[in-house]
C-alpha cells in the first residue's frame, strides 16, 4: 500500500517549495490529470494548485507546471550547500548557500569544461542577503553527463555531482518552406549573432525583486523547450532553445520581469526581437514580434508591453518564442514561471 503523507506534511513540503525555490518544471503530457501528479508527486492537489496558480483544474497537453523537488546538502566551513538530487539537459537550477559566509564562498560547475558552452566552468558569486544566497545553475541541451561542481571557501573545497536525464521529447520536423528556410543564409545573420552573443556575455547585478510573470494570454504551446527538430527534410537535428506559444497577430508581449532592454529590432531569424537583461547571467529573449514598444537602452518592469505577437523572421505563423539564457545557454523558461528563483 503507497503511504499516505500527512497533510501537515504536506504542507510544510509546499511552503518549503514555494520560499525556498526547490521545485522542477514538468511538461505534461497525455494522460496527465492533478490528481495522478500530485499522487506521483506525494502531495496533495491543492498543493499543486497553489504552487502552480492553477485557475483552472483541467490540464492541457504540453501545459508547463512546477513540482516539488529534493535537494541534497553538504557543509563547508559552516556554510549549508543544497543541490538538485535530478537533473534533465536544458534545466534551470539553484545551488543553495546559508550561513553567514556564504557571500564569501566560490563556485565552478566542472562538468562544463568538457561541453559546449559559451564561458565554460566560471568563477561564480553567490547573489542574494542576509546569509541566504544562490548561484544559477544551467545544463546544456544534448547534455546526459553528470553535473558536477566545485564549492571553494577560504582554504576548504567541496565538490559533488548531479545525474542528468533526457527531456524524451519526439523530434519534430517544421518542414519550412524554401524562402523561409532562406533566411537562414541571409548575410545580416552576422550582425544579429554578435548582438544576441554580447547580450549573452553581460554579467550584471540582479535587477529583478519580485517573481517572474508567467505568459498571460498566450497559453497554447506549439514547440516545447528543447525539443529535437529539422527546419527541412534531412537536414541535422538541432534543439528548440525556447518554448513557442501561439497566439494571434498583435497579442501583447510583456517582459517577464524587470531589467535593460539590450537588443531591440528585426533580423532575419528571429523576426522581431527583444531581448532583456535582468541581471545575474539572465537574460529573456521574445521573438517573431510584428512591432516592437521599447528599443536599446530602455528600463522595462515586470508585465510591462515591449511588442506584439507576429511571424516575423524564421517563422511558420503567429507565435511568440520565448527564449530564457543564463550565461548564455538555452533554459526552460517555466522553470521561472512565477517564481523567484527556478
Amino acid at each position: 500500500m503507497k503511504r499516505r503523507v500527512p497533510v501537515l506534511v504536506q504542507t510544510s513540503a509546499l511552503l518549503l517549495a514555494l520560499t525556498s525555490g526547490v521545485t522542477s518544471a514538468y511538461t505534461v503530457q497525455k494522460g496527465d490529470t492533478l490528481y495522478s501528479l500530485a499522487r506521483r508527486e506525494g502531495v496533495t492537489v491543492e498543493a499543486l494548485v497553489q504552487l502552480n496558480r492553477l485557475a483552472d483544474t483541467t490540464l492541457s497537453v504540453g501545459q508547463e507546471l512546477v513540482l516539488p523537488s529534493e535537494q541534497k546538502a553538504q557543509q563547508i566551513a559552516g556554510v549549508k550547500v543544497l543541490a538538485p538530487v535530478m537533473l534533465k539537459e536544458g534545466d534551470i537550477f539553484t545551488l543553495r548557500l546559508t550561513g553567514e559566509r556564504s557571500a564569501e564562498a566560490r563556485v565552478r560547475f566542472l562538468s562544463e569544461v568538457n561541453e559546449d558552452v559559451r564561458s565554460p566552468a566560471e568563477d561564480l558569486a553567490p547573489f542574494g542577503a542576509a546569509g541566504e544566497y544562490v548561484v544559477l545553475g544551467r545544463v546544456v541541451l544534448g547534455q546526459r553527463r553528470p553535473l558536477t561542481y566545485e564549492v571553494r571557501l577560504g582554504d576548504e573545497r567541496i565538490t559533488g555531482s548531479v545525474p542528468v536525464s533526457s527531456r524524451g521529447l519526439k523530434v519534430q520536423n517544421l518542414n519550412l518552406a524554401p524562402e523561409i528556410a532562406a533566411r537562414r543564409q541571409d548575410p545580416k545573420r552576422v550582425e544579429e549573432e554578435a548582438l544576441v552573443e554580447k547580450a549573452y556575455a553581460r554579467r550584471t547585478p540582479q535587477a529583478w525583486s519580485r517573481p517572474f510573470l508567467g505568459v498571460p494570454g498566450v497559453r497554447v504551446v506549439t514547440s516545447q523547450f528543447g525539443q529535437p527538430r529539422r527546419y527541412t527534410k534531412d537536414e541535422e537535428l538541432k534543439y528548440h532553445y525556447g518554448t513557442d506559444y501561439a497566439a494571434p497577430t498583435g497579442s501583447p508581449v510583456q517582459a517577464l520581469n524587470d531589467g535593460t532592454v539590450v537588443v531591440a529590432g528585426m533580423y532575419p531569424a528571429r523576426g522581431g526581437l527583444v531581448a532583456i537583461d535582468h541581471g545575474a547571467g539572465v537574460v529573456s529573449m521574445y521573438f517573431h514580434q510584428s512591432k516592437l514598444q521599447v528599443k536599446v537602452g530602455d528600463q522595462v518592469t515586470r508585465g510591462q508591453i515591449i511588442g506584439q505577437v507576429g511571424s516575423t523572421g524564421i517563422s511558420n505563423g503567429p507565435h511568440l518564442h520565448l527564449e530564457v539564457r543564463v550565461r548564455g545557454e538555452a533554459v526552460n523558461p517555466a522553470a521561472l514561471f512565477n517564481r523567484m528563483l527556478p
